[in-house]
């Protein structure tokens, strides 16, 4: 089949807050063929400036918007895929967003390709089986350990049997702060459960107070300590990690190409990987981090804080690797992400999540949703309209 149109549509709530919550807007993808099939996906990036990396005029060979290079290529295989991923990389060679905005037509290809030939996408990537994975509840801190602990009670009370808090206060009012935080959503969670603390880059280069602060929280047992360093502090993460702290570190969700994951892995020596589908490149890219952290001893994990779109093509990226059995799962989403498919993967009543045989991704998004949030866009120059999203038909 023959792809016929990419488009990609701003969606945003009616008003956004400045909290770190990457729920509020987002850019979704449509891919469509000649033979009427539709894929979907979706970028973890702002929106407008991911729409113009698909309609950006050509400036020279080396940039060529995302529509210009997939719309009359062929797609009957996952070759094309790859194929169409290193295109659009040589492409968009001096577009600095390449990879974060290609995420959603990545994953839209995806959806597509399995649609067509009515098989799930992990199937498409080869893998035998999709494991149960473990849904870790995905909040913030509460402004203060009060909050916290109610906030990690109602988890628990929810049926979650792990849940991350992140960002928030922690690293604003000292150590005895932030410990404070960390037992109140231990507390709130019950010594049965899991937690992880995700410290929001807050510490940035200083690796000396991040190993102190994995001390501090030991007694707490957290899976692992989130993000404690900024992305590109990859030597200090290699410093923190070579003392061995008692609180695995993780680290990841920044990297937008899987050279940066790989670095992470590799030079900054952390124990999780934390990708996200929507920020690297896509389901074909994360899939290259999935069989780095199988050789080198990391343990994947998706991240995700967008709707049950980015959830769903997550999962298909790891489904089929048993020991990865962790699954990042906003619990505090907005109206937005809660609804932008029809059918988002629930929670089972063994507190697991699992893909089964429906093809492509496996939900369906949900025009109404799209129609009620689209942000109408006009992006034009030197007279002529390259993007004109005034609508979704």
């Amino acid at each position: 089949m023959i792809i016929a149109a990419v488009d990609a549509f701003p969606l945003a709530m009616p008003t956004i807050a400045e909290v770190s919550d990457g729920t509020q807007d987002t850019l979704v993808v449509r891919v469509r063929t000649d033979e009427g099939v539709e894929g979907w996906g979706e970028c973890d990036a702002s929106p407008l400036v991911s729409l113009a990396v698909y309609c950006c005029p050509m400036s020279h060979s080396n940039i060529i918007s995302i529509r210009d290079t997939l719309v009359g290529e062929r797609l009957d295989s996952p070759d094309d895929i790859r194929r169409l991923h290193r295109k659009a990389r040589r492409q968009g060679l001096d577009i600095e967003q390449i990879d974060h905005a290609y995420s959603g037509a990545d994953i839209a290809l995806w959806d597509a390709l399995g649609k067509r030939l009515g098989l799930p996408v992990w199937r498409l990537l080869g893998d035998e089986a999709a494991y149960p994975k473990l849904p870790y509840a995905s909040v913030l801190f509460g402004d203060t350990p009060d909050e916290t602990r109610r906030v990690a009670a109602r988890l628990r009370n929810a049926g979650f049997r792990a849940a991350k808090f992140g960002w928030g206060p922690m690293g604003r009012y000292g150590e005895g702060f932030d410990r404070d935080l960390v037992a109140a959503a231990r507390a709130g969670m019950g010594d049965e459960n899991e937690i992880m603390i995700d410290a929001g880059v807050v510490w940035g280069a200083d690796d000396e107070t991040a190993y102190h602060r994995a001390c501090l929280f030991a007694p707490y047992r957290p899976t692992w300590l989130e993000e404690p360093l900024s992305p590109d502090a990859i030597d200090e993460y290699g410093r923190l990690t070579a003392r061995r702290p008692p609180v695995p570190i993780a680290a990841g969700e920044g990297s937008n190409r899987v050279r940066a994951a790989a670095d992470l892995i590799q030079n900054g020596g952390v124990s999780f990987v934390q990708i996200d589908v929507g920020r690297i490149g896509g389901i074909t890219a994360a899939r290259e981090v999935v069989a780095l952290a199988k050789r080198r001893g990391a343990t994947y994990v998706n991240h995700t804080f967008k709707s049950h779109l980015s959830i769903a093509a997550s999962l298909h990226v790891f489904a089929g690797v048993a020991e990865f059995r962790y699954l990042e799962y906003p619990a505090a989403a907005s109206d937005l992400a809660r609804r932008l498919v029809k059918n988002p993967l629930a929670v089972g009543s063994d507190g697991l999540v699992r893909l089964h045989d429906a093809p492509g991704l496996g939900v369906e998004v949900d025009p109404g949703v799209v129609r009620a949030y689209l942000q109408p866009t006009r992006i034009e120059m030197g007279g002529k309209v390259l993007a004109d999203v005034s609508a979704f038909a």
